[in-house]
């Protein structure tokens, strides 16, 4: 590999970060005994047992009543340790009452003495089952929150790629970590909050019930009609305020993931000012929406507030008045008034923790949408298992657009027989990649068939299809870990001697002895520590590892310099021996390996044949050969 050109001269990308300076993904040293003494008291976490199904899942539209429903058991517990704990906790005013009425103004030490050790008693079985119904609804909360993640999750993996492309990458993170924090919070605090202060309201209400009806009366008449007024007023506009603030935090989160991910072109072109300008407008929509809801809740807080405090003046006054022409004792009225400051205290919490409800409920609205989200290329209840293939694949009549009003495919019948190598060329946009992702049913067409082995594609189930292809695509990527962990990415379980073979198979052995850690360096998140064609190598591989039935290259080679797609031709020679394969080629010397080739444009396929029958056509392939290889006699010589 001498001449000092070529991919394997000089350091590599992940050398040249170091001795820049540049941080890349190893543990510094002074870490790693302190992340040795967390893992050394880490649980043991068994391994999950995954169950996904392309067809199968709830389909009910997502609600917190659809949601919790399953959990009704864990629910009633919780709602009983809610009741307990409210009922001891707020048994104080009837003992204080007492120990007035029958101690203080009767002067009967006894009865003190025993108001206070059943007040002792309360406080501490009233602990007891609050500590209680912490540790178990605590536990149900985040049980129920793991299962709505998982859920979300799956949906992600569920959709086919148009989703992916329709929607942005910040809006889906802010559905899987901004949405369901809100709703985190609900459950695991505002839902056993609500019920703790709607139970406490009701158990203060028979109490004010029992000591004076008429006093009870004029308390409920005095806040009821008020707060219901004022509480379907918030509920409206603070929805509304509330989805907002959840649509402008998912354009915080799309502008922010755009901006990292295409940092270094903001930074080629210098726009870094351009860019804090428009993040800065987007953040000002997110305040501006914050404020709307912050206008709108105090209004609503102080107004309950005020209502409260004006309520206690009222019975203070009619209920001073009663005591005066002895309708009520003092102990009554000091515990009435007790109980009225008790009872307000959970309407201030009810009025945050409606705030709190109301966040959730934008929160489950946008789930609700993402979750009703059906995936364009679905597998039918009663798709077949695809058997091993032999790999004869067939489109017959395929018209295909992913704007169904501006098509990309027109008509295309081709037929591949097992173990031949097709070659797809044509210039860009023509077409040659919707193939290979029809091939691959990533997409359905529009109009006609795909078929394999004479299983047309959307019979079979989606796991059967795709555990027999192979794709690499154009744009490899890989994930963050190690050289190994990307490499058996397609086959987990693969030993040690078989990831060896195939990184050697595509060239990637030298590579490897330049890395510090040999094949188990790690690597940065989308393989930025590597450059394009060491990513590409690394997705070489993990194809090679894979040994598919079927092989799409979806331009594999477009990003190697001569000397290092030398190498890869050589491996794939030895690999598409025998094997059915499409080759998306960009460039002609990949092309000439195949068995036959088809030359795509407009949509449509106007050649097809073998390199040498194109070339004495004389038609467009002839003229794609002629100006390459006039480009080749131009290309300067290494002297």
């Amino acid at each position: 590999m001498g001449g000092g050109h070529g991919f394997f001269a000089g350091p590599s990308s992940f050398q040249a970060n170091a001795q820049a300076g540049l941080p890349y993904a190893e543990v510094p040293e002074e870490l790693r005994s302190r992340i040795a003494d967390v893992l050394r008291n880490e649980p043991e976490h068994p391994q999950p047992v995954v169950q996904f199904s392309h067809c199968d899942w709830d389909r009910r539209p997502f609600g917190l009543r659809t949601f919790l429903a399953p959990h009704a058991g864990g629910l009633i517990v919780a709602f009983l340790l809610v009741l307990a704990e409210v009922g001891l906790l707020h048994v104080g005013p009837l003992l204080t009452q007492i120990g007035i009425d029958r101690g203080v103004l009767a002067g009967d030490r006894s009865v003190l003495f025993a108001v206070a050790l059943a007040y002792l008693g309360a406080v501490g079985l009233s602990t007891a089952a609050s500590w209680f119904r912490t540790r178990f609804t605590g536990r149900l909360g985040e049980r129920l929150v793991y299962e709505l993640r998982v859920r979300v999750f799956s949906h992600f993996q569920r959709q086919s790629l148009d989703f992916f492309t329709v929607e942005k990458s910040g809006v889906l993170m802010t559905r899987m970590t901004s949405d369901i924090e809100a709703l985190t919070v609900l459950m695991q605090e505002g839902l056993v909050n609500f019920f703790v202060q709607g139970m406490t309201l009701v158990v203060i209400t028979g109490y004010l019930v029992f000591l004076d009806p008429t006093l009870a009366l004029v308390c409920l008449l005095a806040v009821v009609p008020i707060n219901i007024v004022l509480t379907m007023w918030f509920r409206r506009v603070s929805l509304i305020g509330y989805l907002r603030v959840r649509d402008r935090i998912a354009d915080v989160l799309a502008n922010l993931s755009e901006s990292l991910a295409g940092i270094r072109v903001i930074t080629a072109f210098n726009r870094r000012d351009h860019e804090m300008a428009r993040h800065q407008r987007i953040i000002d929509a997110h305040l501006d929406a914050n404020l709307y809801t912050g206008r709108t809740q105090a209004l609503f807080g102080p107004g309950t507030e005020s209502i409260g405090i004006l309520t206690q003046a009222i019975v203070l006054l009619v209920g001073g008045r009663m005591a005066l022409r002895g309708e009520v004792s003092l102990g009554e009225l000091t515990a009435f008034l007790l109980f009225l400051t008790s009872f307000f205290a959970p309407v201030q919490t009810l009025v945050q923790l409606y705030n709190q409800y109301q966040q959730g409920s934008a929160a489950v609205v946008k789930l609700r949408e993402l979750l009703a989200r059906e995936p364009s290329v679905p597998e039918h209840s009663d798709a077949i298992e695809l058997p091993p293939i032999r790999g004869a694949i067939c489109l017959e009549g395929v018209t295909f657009g992913y704007d169904p009003d501006h098509l990309v495919l027109r008509d295309v019948d081709l037929e591949l027989a097992p173990g031949e190598v097709l070659a797809v060329v044509g210039p860009t946009g023509a077409g040659k990649s919707t193939i290979a992702k029809l091939i691959t049913r990533f997409y359905d067409p529009t109009f006609g068939n795909v078929t394999i082995d004479g299983h047309d594609l959307r019979d079979v189930t989606i796991d059967s299809l795709r555990g027999q292809l192979g794709v690499v695509p154009q744009e490899p990527f890989l994930f963050n870990g190690t050289i190994r962990d990307n490499v058996a990415f397609a086959r987990p379980d693969a030993a040690e001697d078989e990831v060896l073979e195939a990184c050697r198979a595509v060239g990637l052995q030298g590579l490897m002895d330049r890395m510090p850690d040999g094949m188990d360096t790690q690597i940065h998140e989308r393989g930025t520590s590597l450059s394009a064609g060491e990513r590409q190598l690394v997705a070489l591989a993990r194809a090679f590892l894979a040994r598919p039935r079927v092989l799409v290259l979806d331009e594999a080679t477009s990003s190697l310099d001569l000397l290092s797609e030398s190498v890869i031709e050589q491996a794939l020679d030895s690999l598409l021996e025998g094997q059915t394969a499409i080759l998306i080629a960009h460039r002609l010397a990949t092309a000439m390996r195949a068995d036959r080739i088809a030359v795509v444009d407009d949509g449509r396929i106007v050649e097809h044949g073998t390199h040498d029958e194109l070339v004495a056509l004389g038609g467009q392939y002839a003229d794609m050969v002629d100006t390459w290889l006039r480009h080749a006699d131009h290309l300067p010589t290494d002297r």
